[in-house]
């Protein structure tokens, strides 16, 4: 899970900038699997991408859109 908060005026640029130039670099990875992307009322973005494997870290946005760097975390499945 990715999460990043946008400069509240560049919001609309993040979102573009995730699904048109971060995703792509990743999702043509083979051990990609998918990827699903969603926004906050409070300009949040996060992106949750599944894995085969260990992930591939999303390059790091244009500091001129976010509020703060992003934060990452790696979840793994649970057999219940």
């Amino acid at each position: 899970m990715w999460e990043v908060r946008a400069r509240p005026e560049r919001m609309g640029d993040l979102l573009s900038w995730v699904c048109d130039t971060a995703l792509p670099e990743v999702e043509v990875l083979p051990m990609h699997v998918s990827s699903e992307v969603y926004a906050s009322t409070d300009h949040r973005v996060v992106v949750i991408a599944k894995w085969r494997g260990d992930p591939v870290a999303l390059p790091e946005p244009p500091a001129h859109l976010v509020a703060r760097p992003p934060h990452s975390w790696d979840f793994a499945p649970v057999d219940r």
